[in-house]
């Protein structure tokens, strides 16, 4: 255990990263609202998202290029446009519901500034962190985070003793109940992350981990990452089962989770839930100012062919430019007080990049330059299910929404 623990690492921050605000509040208002009968969701999100990363991860040792670079040398130039549109809506989004979230976290453990206020603290925070500090000590802090966080809902689960008949249905019997589209779909596209994946890519490169000796080593390293975040969203979805779901839905989500807690196990247990609660998304708000400028900065370069290595690309003034751009301007939906309204849209927005991925990864995966490292059909049926199942739930959530 200690080797294995001494040898993943990415995965490990790809985890830290995902379990966040989308995650976490995804799966408590799905959990509150329908009970375990979502369970599966969470299981196929964990399934899907280890399958697209591995994928990724895959392409990169096999020709030592990223999935960012196909987009712009490879594939029609149709993606390259697509994803650079995409990545600077969805971060704006993304980084205003991370600081929304972590306002959340710190004013429910300590009420001395507003939510709005102590979201600004910790985007300011990260900002620094990331700014001044190397990947290794940024994948240590991560390692501790995911430490306390899977602790942290562990614990918990145990105390409230489920009933682990419905929790086994809900994660063997696929069930899509009535209105649960939208969570169906936060939930699948929030599990493990969304255009956070790509960054997995850079994270390879910062240890070093090339060439095709290495595929072993990152589908063990993807798999312990995307078998935690199941667990952990599972056990989100448990702890919330008995809440009210207008309750979960208003911004005192974190506040009645806690006092569920504490009902249950006193005021220690609520300070426990609260603080992993706050770990789980300063982590998420750490690997997106850490990992998310990665993408931009190496679009930037590629695309001015500009010559920067690897190595350097946290020193370039794209990267620079990317962190301000997250950790600053999207403070101001803070204001609009919506703030876990503005999580689930995240969720969901992120949901809709799955499959942009997945067409991508089917196309690369499948060249002829793969070799004998091709995917195989097992996997293409896979990401064949990931465009399938976003088409059928987005069919199911429209036919609601207009009749």
């Amino acid at each position: 255990m200690k080797k294995l623990f001494k040898d993943i690492g990415p995965g490990i921050v790809v985890a830290a990263t995902g379990i966040g605000a989308g995650d976490m509040i995804a799966a408590a208002v799905g959990g509150s609202s329908y009970g375990y009968v979502i369970l599966w969701s969470i299981i196929l999100g964990g399934i899907l998202k280890f399958v697209l990363n591995e994928g990724i991860g895959r392409w990169q040792l096999v020709t030592g290029t990223k999935v960012t670079e196909a987009w712009l040398n490879v594939l029609p130039k149709f993606f390259a446009w697509y994803f650079i549109i995409y990545l600077i809506l969805w971060s704006y989004i993304v980084a205003a519901a991370l600081i929304a979230a972590t306002g959340l976290a710190a004013y429910s453990l300590w009420p001395v500034l507003t939510v709005n206020q102590w979201g600004i603290v910790h985007s300011l925070v990260a900002m620094l962190f990331v700014f001044w500090g190397s990947y290794r000590y940024f994948e240590t802090v991560m390692k501790v985070m995911i430490a306390l966080l899977f602790s942290v809902v562990i614990i918990s689960v145990i105390i409230i003793k489920p009933d682990l008949n419905g929790v086994l249905d809900g994660i063997l019997v696929p069930v899509i109940p009535e209105g649960s589209a939208a969570y169906v779909i936060a939930i699948i596209g929030g599990v493990g992350g969304s255009v956070t994946l790509l960054s997995y890519g850079y994270w390879i490169a910062e240890k070093k981990w090339k060439g095709t000796k290495n595929l072993k080593r990152i589908r063990i390293d993807l798999a312990v990452a995307y078998t935690l975040t199941a667990i952990f969203g599972i056990s989100i979805a448990i702890l919330s089962a008995n809440l009210k779901p207008e309750a979960v839905k208003s911004n005192q989500i974190i506040l009645v989770m806690a006092a569920e807690m504490e009902l249950l196990t006193g005021k220690t247990g609520s300070w426990i839930f609260l603080i992993g609660f706050w770990g789980a998304v300063f982590s998420s708000m750490l690997g997106v100012w850490q990992g998310i400028p990665y993408l931009f900065t190496d679009f930037a370069i590629k695309w001015r062919k500009d010559s920067v290595g690897v190595t350097d690309f946290q020193k370039s003034r794209y990267y620079r430019y990317f962190l301000v751009f997250l950790a600053i301007p999207p403070v101001i939906i803070l204001y609009f007080n919506k703030p876990v309204w503005l999580i689930l849209v995240y969720s969901v927005t992120g949901a809709f990049f799955m499959p942009f991925l997945a067409i991508t990864l089917l196309w690369l995966n499948n060249k002829t330059e793969m070799g004998r490292f091709k995917s195989h059909v097992f996997i293409n049926v896979l990401l064949i299910m990931v465009l399938g199942l976003f088409i059928y739930l987005a069919y199911i959530e429209a036919v609601r929404l207009i009749f």
